[in-house]
This record gives structure tokens, C-alpha cells and sequence, in this order.
């Protein structure tokens, strides 16, 4: 994914990260939350207000967000939560609704989700203490599949379905390719398949509800190459260092590199060998 503002020049001649950026990798806040801390006059750098998001900065501490110094960046790290119905994807909710905070021990790290699912949805969820990692995951650039089994009630039109793949515009709002097949029937329900690259608010049951479907259950199975698997409702489990390694180019805990040449395995004696043969 490219910004094109990643290249734009600090007015000083400072190196470093975008302030927005830095701050948002600490985990105070997404970047979107930081921009606009920043154009509120709310961060300073070395005790100075800054208000130009051009700004760079080599380092976290020396940055404060109204008159508190932000935390040192933390190793990034990444949770699969398995969210149930009726949770809502918020840090509070003003109508005393559970929240998926509720369900995480207390020993994790500040987290923020990736992407969203409405309070009737279940399924993966990913969490992340790492504000770009979370932008970078939810932009449709990133080319991520996010895949999900929806139980409808109505008529399923496989025609209809097939067409969606060419994208869909409703009430004003285009969406686009969606791939959806039809599964099997249980009842006077279907369920479908359902999979696309972009995540706009409540877009599966606005789209299947205008096909004539309603959707009564919704989970999501899949988001990239992360999986909801054998997860139980209401359970988290970090994902491990080296898929964060090998899936997203990140040095996590326990995988970071330390500069030294691995040492070289030592060769088994023959009596060791003999004593293999015989035990």
C-alpha cells in the first residue's frame, strides 16, 4: 500500500517517522486519531506545539499528547478474537451494551480491532496494539480476502449472486467485486459463502438484503491468511512471531534478529550414534 504523503519533506529537515505515524505505532490511537491530534495543536515535540503533519520524528519520547509523553513503541504484536453476538466492537458503549473488552485478560496489551462487525455479527475479529498495522490491514490496497458464511432467509438467485462479482451500487453506495455462492439449505434458511477485499459498513446484508435475502446469521471465517479455525466465542490467541514474520514482514517478540551468525550444529560422535542404533 502506498500513502502520497509519505514522501512530503519535514518543514525543518527533520528524519524520521511521520509524527501521525510514530504515534499511532506506540498504540495511543489509530493514525486517523493522531492526524487529527496533531491539526488540533494537542502534540508537541520537545515541549514545542506542532501542527504540521509533515513533521518527522526519530523518537516516541520525545512527544507528548495533551501534556503526557507518549510510551515507548512496543513491539508489535496481533490477536485472533473469536467475537460473539451482542458484543460490540467499541471500548464503551453508552447503552451499557457488552463490549469485546469485556471478554479480554487483563494481561494484554492496549488493542485496537481491525476492520469492524456490527453487534449482530460473530466470527474473527483481529486486534493489534500497533495503530499503522491496523490501517494498513483495514485499506482494500492490501489486497486481503476477508470470507464469511451468512444464513439467509428468502430465495436465493445463484444468477444474482454470480453477478455481484462485478460490484454493486445501492442507495448511492458502490461496492465493490463480492464473490457468493450458494452452500446448502437447512429449512426455510440457505446458507452462502461470501467473500470480497473491501470491509464498508454492514456491506453483506446490505447487499444480500437487496437481492432479496435477509440475513439472519453472520460470521466471519477468514480476514487474509489469519483463520477463525477451532477458536472459541469469546477467546483470544496472539498469533505466533513467525507467522507475523512470514505473513507481514514484522520482527515480533522472540523473532527479532540479533546480528550474530547462528551456531554451527555439532557433529554427533560415533558412539552416539552406535548408542541411537542399539537403545
Amino acid at each position: 500500500m502506498s500513502d502520497p504523503t509519505e514522501d512530503t519533506p519535514d518543514p525543518a529537515g527533520r528524519t524520521g517517522e511521520r509524527v501521525a505515524k510514530l504515534i499511532a505505532r506506540t498504540g495511543v490511537c489509530s493514525r486517523r486519531a493522531a492526524e487529527r491530534l496533531v491539526a488540533e495543536g494537542r502534540v508537541t515535540l520537545d515541549g514545542e506545539p506542532i501542527t504540521d503533519p509533515a513533521t518527522r520524528v526519530d523518537d516516541p519520547a520525545r512527544l507528548a499528547a495533551d501534556g503526557v509523553t507518549l510510551p515507548a513503541q512496543p513491539p508489535t504484536r496481533l490477536f485472533r478474537y473469536h467475537k460473539p453476538r451482542g458484543r460490540v466492537v467499541a471500548a464503551h458503549d453508552p447503552h451499557g451494551r457488552p463490549t469485546i473488552y469485556d471478554d479480554l485478560p487483563a494481561e494484554m496489551p492496549r488493542v485496537m480491532p481491525v476492520g469492524r462487525l456490527d453487534v449482530a455479527s460473530e466470527g474473527l475479529l483481529l486486534l493489534t496494539n500497533d495503530g499503522e498495522l491496523k490501517r494498513r490491514l483495514e485499506h482494500p490496497e492490501t489486497g486481503w480476502t476477508r470470507r464469511y458464511r451468512a444464513r439467509v432467509h428468502g430465495t436465493v438467485d445463484e444468477k444474482a449472486l454470480a453477478s455481484l462479482e462485478n460490484g454493486i451500487t445501492i442507495d448511492g453506495v458502490t461496492y465493490g467485486a463480492i464473490r457468493a455462492t450458494f452452500d446448502r439449505r437447512t429449512g426455510a434458511n440457505a446458507w452462502l459463502s461470501v467473500s470480497l477485499r473491501e470491509g464498508k459498513n454492514r456491506e453483506v446484508r446490505r447487499v444480500l438484503d437487496h437481492l432479496g435475502m435477509r440475513v439472519n446469521r453472520l460470521m466471519r471465517v477468514a480476514y487474509g491468511p489469519f483463520q477463525l479455525g477451532q477458536l472459541k466465542k469469546g477467546h483470544a490467541s496472539e498469533v505466533a512471531p513467525k507467522v507475523l514474520r512470514e505473513q507481514l514482514g514484522i520482527d515480533a517478540p522472540g523473532e527479532r534478529p540479533t546480528g550474530r551468525a547462528k551456531a554451527k550444529p555439532k557433529k554427533r560422535k560415533p558412539r552416539d550414534a552406535h548408542r541411537r542404533r542399539t537403545a
